[in-house]
Formats: structure tokens, C-alpha cells, sequence
């Protein structure tokens, strides 16, 4: 059934502006099928399956989330204020070596009901618990996702081949699944954690496969100093002696601290970053050299890391925060313009999760998309409309979700998931584990 949406201005790489100001989208089997100014013929509005009047809300490109820990949703607050190191091992560790498949799944759901009333159609989740049912559940869901099953390699060789394996059984299985909504990475889950040997493996493995590797970086100056003692080099350095960067595609999370000569080796070798700027300040770890890393053509897209150190899964106050806080270090008010932003939280961002046709409001892409409205006191006068999206927009203002051409949220209304029902699992499950503790 094709859909028919009139009556909208439409965010499109397709108008130089990148705005058509009135126009109408026609969407089937899933992909934008027409992106046009002005109003739909007679005809197309007898031929569409269904038409609804957006009665001048925004339409854009869904946002993508690049880097996240959805299995820690139930960790919200429960510590804050702690250094990395000591908030991981004292904290969360802990937590999380109680949770069961009924806790990290409630934990899961939250995460998709946040992320979908927020905008998100696409994100990535890192994580080491449960990752089958959580494929499954966002098959159901119809959300779009790049799922990898991350590894700790601080245990014997044994038990990091059997990690290795879980994980390039849960790759190999739903790679390209849920038609092709999932995407599949291979994850260690950072040089601190992982020994080069273990590195090394899944970086022959992740070729095997053809798939990229993800892995959190550099994230604070603590973690850096500590593997310069013990290696002699800067972990990026390290990877690249190693020759590990010029073999297989990487996404890191945070690169907080970088250097020139680190930013050359990210766009030497192509590698992405996914810049988390909300949760490196919660964390006192840094602000991430973006600006400098644009400047020399390096990939970035935003994440949110869990809600954990967060403490939300909004992409729009994430993407407000990384167009706010590069100006006021440089004290510039041209780095990081609104256009730049929306980019690394769209486009950029798809790209890096590696889904092909998406990420854009384009004619054969597939349809990822919200709707904004824009009638609050907050966005008029009712232009400058990326300004607007960037610096004045809240999440409550996205009314409508849809994923593959299909609706995920209608007018305020999750349409695939029970929020109450997933609300009440989670308060409750969250009691439960932390009476274990």
C-alpha cells in the first residue's frame, strides 16, 4: 500500500536549499517513490492507499544514533558523579552481572520507546547479554539497527575464543536481517580491555566476514596514559603499528583524546568516529576534537553511549550539544553549523552504520522519517528551519516515526510496542536486580 503525505515542508538533499517549503511525498514498498514541491494530482490521490495531511509539520530524515548500550537502560541513575574507571568497575559492572534476560529485555524495551518518541529510526547497540532476543524484539519492533555482540578479552585464551565465536555467530546470523533492517559489526570493547592478541583475532575474523569493527577509543586521558605505559604507544598509535587499521573498517566511539597526528591516522585509514558529547562531559572525560577532525575530512556521527552516563537517549539534545560545545572551547561561533549537525546526525551517521538508502529524504531511498511539528511558540517565526531543529527544537515535538515506509509512531502513539505494559516491567525489574546487589 502506498502512503501519501501532503501539505509538509520536506527536509531533501534533493533541493539545493535542502528544503522544499509545501510539498507532498509519495512512499511504496517501502521507499520514497516522489519528493515533490506543491500539492499531489487528482490522480495521485486516488491512487494512494493512504493520504494523510500533514498540515504543515516538517518532514525529515530519520535520526541515527551511532553509538549506545540499550541492555543498560535500567542503569539510569543509579551512579552518577564518578570517574570512569571507578563507575564502570564499582558500579556498573556489578549491576550488570545481575541482570537476566527478563531484566536486560525490559531494560531494551525503554531504550526503543525513548529512542523512537525522540526520532531515532537507526542505532547501534554494543552489548554482551542477550543479543538474539534483542534482534528479535526489534525485528518486531520495526526499528533499523546495527547489532554486534561485544567482547571484554581480560580472561583466559579460552574464554576469548568462545566470545569470539558467540560473536561471530550472532554476526553471521542476523546480518542483513530482518529484511536488511539489521546490520551486524564485530565489537571489542576497547584497548583497556582488550589484549592486542584478542584484538588481533577479531580483526582477522571481522575480514572473514567482511564486516566493520567497533570499538570505544581514547575516551579518557586516565586510559591513554595507562596503555602508553604499558605499550609504549597511544592506542591508536598501537593499532596502527600493529597494522590492524589498514585491514578492516572501524567506527570508534568518543576519540576524546586525540591528537593531530591521531586525527591524520583516522583519515589516512578511513575510520569513523561516533562523537558522544553529553556523555564524555557527565563523565569528566573531554570534549572530542571534532571541529579539528572535520577540518581533515574524518566521518562523524553522534551517539548518546547509554542512559546510563547520559542520562537520555535524545538525539536532539545530543545533536544541540555537539553544535554547541565546539564553538564555546574554540570560543568560534562558526564551527559546527546547524546544516553540519543535522549531517552528522542523519547522514553521516547511516553511513557509518553502513545502511545503503538511508539517512536522507531522497527518491529510491528507503523511508526513515519524522515528522516535526513546527507550530510551538518555540520554533516561529516558522523558518530556518535546520536553526530551528538544532538550537530550539525538543523531542516532544516529533509527532510521527516511520521506519521502511511504515509507522512506528502516529500522532504521539507508539504503534509496535506497549509503553505502559514496558514502563511498569522495567520499574519493577529494576527492583529486583538491585535487591540482588
Amino acid at each position: 500500500m502506498s502512503t501519501l503525505i501532503h501539505t509538509v515542508s520536506i527536509r531533501t538533499d534533493e533541493k539545493s536549499s535542502n528544503w522544499i517549503e509545501d510539498g507532498y511525498i509519495i512512499i511504496n514498498e517501502g521507499v520514497f517513490k516522489k519528493i515533490a514541491d506543491g500539492k499531489p494530482s487528482e490522480k495521485e490521490l486516488t491512487e494512494a492507499g493512504e493520504v494523510i495531511n500533514g498540515r504543515g509539520k516538517w518532514v525529515c530524515p530519520g535520526l541515527v544514533n551511532t553509538h549506545g548500550h540499550a541492555g543498560m537502560s535500567l542503569l539510569r541513575g543509579y551512579s552518577d558523579d564518578l570517574p570512569l574507571d571507578q563507575w564502570l568497575k564499582e558500579k556498573m559492572w556489578p549491576f550488570e552481572g545481575k541482570l537476566d534476560l527478563e531484566a536486560t529485555k525490559a531494560a531494551r524495551g525503554l531504550a526503543m520507546v525513548e529512542m523512537i518518541r525522540s526520532g531515532t529510526t537507526t542505532f547501534l547497540e554494543m552489548y554482551h547479554l542477550f543479543m538474539h532476543e534483542f534482534a528479535q524484539d526489534i525485528t518486531d519492533a520495526g526499528m533499523r539497527a546495527t547489532l554486534m555482540r561485544s567482547m571484554i578479552g581480560l580472561c583466559s585464551k579460552e574464554e576469548q575464543k568462545e566470545k569470539l565465536l558467540e560473536a561471530v555467530e550472532f554476526a553471521k546470523t542476523w546480518h542483513k536481517g530482518a529484511d536488511s533492517r539489521i546490520q551486524t559489526m564485530l565489537a571489542p570493547h576497547a584497548p583497556y580491555t582488550c589484549p592486542p592478541e584478542f584484538i588481533e583475532m577479531i580483526v582477522e575474523e571481522a575480514i572473514k566476514l567482511d564486516l566493520p569493527i567497533h570499538m570505544h577509543l581514547a575516551e579518557t586521558r586516565k586510559e591513554v596514559r595507562e596503555h602508553i605505559q604499558q605499550y609504549h604507544h597511544h592506542p591508536l598509535e598501537h593499532l596502527e603499528k600493529l597494522g590492524f587499521l589498514n585491514e578492516a573498517r572501524w567506527l570508534f566511539a568518543h576519540g576524546v583524546h586525540l591528537n593531530e597526528e591521531h586525527i591524520d591516522l583516522l583519515a589516512e585509514y578511513k575510520a569513523g568516529i561516533s562523537h558522544n558529547p553529553i556523555s564524555n562531559l557527565k563523565l569528566g572525560s573531554g570534549v572530542a576534537p571534532i571541529a579539528e577532525m572535520l577540518q581533515k575530512g574524518v566521518e562523524i556521527g553522534i551517539g548518546t553511549d547509554s542512559v546510563a552516563s547520559n542520562n537520555t537517549l535524545d538525539m536532539i539534545e545530543e545533536m544541540r550539544m555537539a553544535a554547541f560545545i565546539h564553538k564555546g572551547i574554540a570560543e568560534d561561533p562558526i564551527l559546527i553549523p546547524a546544516e553540519v549537525a543535522i549531517k552528522m546526525a542523519t547522514k553521516n551517521g547511516a553511513q557509518l552504520l553502513e545502511h545503503d538508502k538511508t539517512g536522507e529524504i531522497k527518491t529510491g531511498y528507503k523511508a526513515d522519517f519524522m515528522i516535526i511539528d513546527s507550530h510551538g511558540a518555540h520554533m516561529q517565526p516558522a523558518s530556518n528551519r535546520d536553526s530551528h531543529i538544532v538550537y530550539a527544537a525538543k523531542s516532544s515535538d516529533i509527532t510521527d516515526v516511520y521506519v521502511d515506509g511504515l509507522p512506528l509512531m502516529r500522532n504521539k502513539e507508539l504503534l509496535t510496542l506497549d509503553e505502559e505494559k514496558i514502563k511498569f516491567e522495567a520499574n519493577e525489574h529494576y527492583q529486583r536486580v538491585r535487591s540482588y546487589i
